[in-house]
């Protein structure tokens, strides 16, 4: 259960990038991908160093404070993109 709350809020996050201009490496197809990529990775890497061993949470151990832990994953993995995308059109174009 605490996949699929990390995949929503990585999810929800992304549709966020409308606000910015489309750099992102891959589109916004890539922005998508990398939002839910950091948030899951940032979801197993808090919830590890919390209760001491790699897992997913499961229905009852899934609380909102769990939700949160995939913010922080999904912002980083939207700028990664943003910036590598960046980078290659400004390779491209000078």
């Amino acid at each position: 259960m605490g996949m699929l709350a990390w995949v929503m809020m990585g999810l929800a996050i992304w549709h966020y990038a409308i606000w910015v201009p489309d750099r992102f490496w891959g589109g916004i197809v890539g922005a998508l991908l990398a939002s839910i990529a950091g948030a899951v990775i940032a979801g197993l890497v808090i919830f590890a160093t919390q209760h001491h061993g790699l897992a997913v949470p499961g229905l009852h151990s899934t609380h909102v404070s769990t939700v949160l832990y995939a913010v922080p994953g999904a912002l980083i993995g939207m700028a990664i993109a943003y910036v590598i995308g960046a980078q290659t059109e400004q390779r491209r174009t000078g």
